[in-house]
This record gives C-alpha cells, structure tokens and sequence, in this order.
C-alpha cells in the first residue's frame, strides 16, 4: 500500500518559473537574457582565443583566466535550455532526472568557479609577496594539477546529491521559484526525510565555498600587508591593480551565491520576484561580466583585443 501511495504522489514532471507576474511579456523579456548568453558565450569564446593565439599571454595568470572562462561557458551552458525555453516558448516543464542532472551541473561547476577564483589568488599572492619564486613555484605542471584537482574536488564533492535527490519521494507543490533547478529547492519538494541531504549540502558548501572565501581573504590579508610596506606610492599601486580584475571578478561571483544560499536556507516569506532576480544574478551574470572585467582592467588582454581589431 505504501509503494501505490508513494507512486500516487510522485509528480510526473516540475514546474519551473520565468518572471512571477510578467508572464505576458515573457517574449520580450527573452531578448536581453538572450543577448546575455550570447555576450557571456562569446566573450568567454573570445578570451580563450586571445590567449591561446599569443604567446606572449601564456604564463600561469593567464592559464588560471583560461579555466575561468571554460567554466564560465559551461555554467552558461548548463542553464540556457531551460531558461530559454521558459521565456521563448513557455515550456516549464522539465522531468525529474533531468532536474537532478541540472543540479548537478549547477553545483559542480560553482565549486570548480570558485577553486579556480582561489587559484588565481594564490597566483596574486605569490606574484606580489614571493615574485622571485613565481617562476619555479607556478610551473605549467603545478597549473595543470590545480586545474584537475578544482574538476575532482567539484564532481566528487556534488556526485551524491542528485543520487540522495532521486532515492526521494516528492508529494509536495513541484513548482520552483527559479527558471533552473536549484539544489535547495528541489530537495524542499521531497516528502521524505532529508536530513541527510541537508546536512551534507550545507557540509560540502561550507567545505568548498567557505573554506575557499576564508583562504581568499586571509591570501589578500597578506597582500595588502606586502603592498603596504612598500615605500614607492607608484609601485604600491602598480601591485594593488594587478589585483583589481581578481577582486571584482571574486565579488560578482560570490555575492549573489552566499545571498541565495542565506535566503533558502534562513529566510522566511523573502518576495518571490526579488527570489528570482537574485538566482538569475547568481548565474547569468558572472559569465557575462567576467570576460568585460578582464578585457577592461588587465592591460595585456586590452592591448591584444585592439591589436586585433585595429591592424
């Protein structure tokens, strides 16, 4: 009798949401997020075309940005289906396998982001406060390594989520506040218990996010001490703005993920429509602003797309 009820209750598909209430101009409202996955695309696209075709760009900084924007494509990447088809042809309907294999995507490569951003300030940090050691520190191996081990670190760390998430039974409203899958709130639609789930999402978020913003703090604690001590006003500031593009990139990515993971989590009656602003900040926006931070703020990408552009 259980195993009929169980079935009974497990609804055949979820329901995503666009824009609560401006679900008539959802069309119109398709062209800028559009235009944002095409920007975000192929200005990532762009990047890793400049680096890769100048030799001169080849240096470990630059192989860190290089991961950035491959991760950065593929978050894009990994929300355009159901984003896209929500707005273009109101279809918010997605299956439950395929709900769990988006959650996985989404978390696996927000914690690789986030390796890759403490990646590149351990490359700040040594450049500034250990600069006669780069070289030998930060190898083209070493790179490689630190690139591998923020792809492990993702898959293995998110791999029993979408596994917990499909052993579940969802007799609850299977209706998101998000136009993607969100880890969550899939888990809240479950009528089961998930205590387990719950608290090894919060471990492996607190592991991985957490550990990587206290290491980023405490590497620009230390550069900031370095940059401090040196008696140039000049050279201060020529340190201090190789740091700048890190530091902007850094907040636009981890602003609005600790900001919807403290609102899921904590927050009661928090506005549907500020909800779902916010989880489209969290994901569309850094791999759109990313590429134009980069491109406007680090001389070297700035100096080569113009080279391109103008012969």
């Amino acid at each position: 009798m259980s195993a009929v009820n169980d079935t009974k209750f497990q609804p055949a598909v979820i329901l995503l949401t666009g824009i609560p209430g401006q679900e008539n101009i959802h069309v119109w409202i398709s062209i800028p997020f559009c235009l944002m996955y095409v920007i975000s695309i192929l200005g990532n696209s762009f990047i890793l075309f400049i680096i890769k075709t100048d030799p001169t760009l080849h240096e470990p900084m630059y192989s860190l940005l290089s991961m950035l924007a491959i991760t950065d494509i593929a978050i894009s990447l990994s929300t355009l289906p159901t984003v896209l088809s929500i707005f273009l042809f109101n279809s918010r309907e997605i299956s439950h396998d395929a709900c769990f294999a988006q959650v996985f995507f989404i978390l696996t490569l927000s914690f690789i982001e986030s390796a890759v951003l403490l990646s590149m300030a351990f490359d700040r940090f040594v450049a500034i406060c250990d600069p006669l050691r780069y070289d030998s520190i930060l190898t083209p191996p070493r790179i490689a390594k630190m690139g591998l081990g923020s792809l492990l670190r993702g898959v293995v760390l998110v791999f029993p989520l979408p596994i917990l998430l499909k052993q579940y039974r969802y007799c609850h409203a299977s209706v998101l506040s998000h136009s993607y899958c969100l880890n969550q709130e899939v888990m809240k639609m479950a009528c089961s218990d998930i205590r387990a789930h719950s608290i090894y999402s919060f471990f492996v978020t607190l592991a991985s996010l957490g550990v990587d913003v206290l290491l980023i703090l405490l590497s620009y604690v230390m550069i900031l001490k370095t940059v401090l001590s040196i008696t140039s006003h000049a050279k201060r500031l020529k340190a201090l703005n190789t740091c700048v593009s890190h530091v902007c990139v850094a907040l636009l990515f981890y602003t609005p993920e600790i900001g919807l993971s403290v609102i899921h989590r904590f927050v009661k009656n928090f506005p549907p429509l500020a909800q779902t602003i916010l989880g489209d900040i969290y994901l569309l926006v850094p791999p759109l602003m990313n590429p134009i931070v980069y491109s406007v703020k680090t001389k070297a990408i700035r100096a080569r797309i113009i080279r391109v552009f103008v012969k």
